[in-house]
């Protein structure tokens, strides 16, 4: 097998749920020594990979990460697909980013290039959160998500997710108070009228408002009944995330709300030396590149606005096989990934 798909199908094998990144992280590290990169973890558990000197021109972070959601999915290769958990979202990025990387080792003079395996993507971006307080801005940086090979992703929605937790004494049915549950719902209802009122007259769903119900759970032990909901509203440009959670405090009608941390959409520009240099890559092996703004969110939506660099997301796979059982990615998609990135580093090198 291709050394190359070999280290994407190893990188894939080790399981890797948020919080659960030290195995990945160890063999990332050996990995990375194999191919001639400075390679350590970082207070936070972060995997960075260093090629050339601090002191270059210029700095390239290629920001991926290395934990998945739940849910083992047998790795294995059938034809030209390998499946597993997180090889579309996002090990595939992730392992095309070091070996396009240590592709242009010899010829790094003038330029830095850091490959970042963050944790804690999937649940809270922690790792890129401490990234943004730790390094100095770069001068680029490439968000390791699938794109397809030929796509080039700009932006993201915004996120805003909280737990809301009711409990009261246990009462009758027939009485005249309304119920945890009830309460809860009714916070539910609010927030779809809410959001169907926002979403009037606009088109596309990377402008609307779109709350999704996580988990609906009811307790009861006789003497008192309890609500929990877990609830996370995709956010448009433009609305602030301080303001949707004033107005949800307004409308807890006595229950707890506790806002886990959220972000604002970003959308990057794209007339950029970066952007370029993808485009021409993309073109030189064969593709048709698109532009694309996803309704979830990334990393981009944090080191995004920090950094305040030219920025874009690019990865081999497909977005709508992200977090499914049938996560797979094709292998000529991989390997064609990792020719593009490999001539966008060659032409940002100079």
């Amino acid at each position: 097998m291709n050394d190359e798909v070999s280290f994407l199908q190893e990188l894939v094998a080790i399981p890797s749920p948020s919080g659960q990144e030290d195995a990945v992280a160890c063999f990332l590290i050996d990995q990375m020594e194999r191919r001639g990169f400075d390679a350590y973890r970082d207070e936070a558990g972060n995997v960075i990979g260093v090629l050339g000197r601090a002191a270059a021109e210029r700095t390239i972070v290629l920001l991926g990460h290395m934990d998945t959601v739940p849910g083992q999915i047998p790795v294995r290769r059938e034809g030209e697909r390998i499946y597993g958990r997180g090889i579309v979202d996002a090990k595939g990025s992730l392992a095309a980013f070091v070996l396009a990387a240590a592709r242009l080792q010899p010829s790094l003079t003038n330029t830095q290039i850091m490959v970042i395996g963050s944790v804690d993507e999937e649940a809270h971006s922690r790792g890129a959160r401490h990234l943004v307080t730790t390094l100095p801005p770069p001068d680029y940086v490439i968000i390791g998500e699938p794109s397809h090979w030929q796509g080039i992703t700009l932006g993201y929605k915004g996120n805003l997710s909280f737990h809301y937790w009711l409990q009261q004494p246990a009462g009758h049915s027939a009485g005249p108070f309304p119920s945890p549950a009830q309460k809860a719902i009714d916070l539910w209802n609010r927030l779809m009228d809410l959001a169907a009122e926002y979403n009037n007259g606009r088109s596309g769903h990377f402008t609307t408002l779109d709350p999704a119900l996580l988990e609906f759970v009811t307790f009861s032990d006789g003497l008192s009944d309890r609500v929990e909901l877990k609830i996370a509203v995709r956010l448009p440009p433009g609305l602030p995330v301080s303001e949707l959670q004033r107005t949800l405090q307004t409308w807890c009608n006595g229950a707890k709300l506790e806002f886990y941390p959220s972000d604002p959409a970003f959308q990057a520009d794209k007339h950029t030396p970066l952007v370029r240099a993808m485009l021409q890559a993309i073109r030189q092996h064969g593709g048709q590149p698109s532009f694309k703004l996803k309704t979830g969110t990334s990393d981009m939506n944090i080191v995004g606005p920090a950094w305040g660099c030219p920025i874009l997301a690019y990865g081999p796979g497909d977005s709508s096989l992200d977090h499914t059982p049938h996560e797979h990615l094709e292998i000529s998609e991989f390997l064609r990934a990792v020719d593009v990135l490999t001539r966008a580093l060659e032409l940002l090198n100079g």
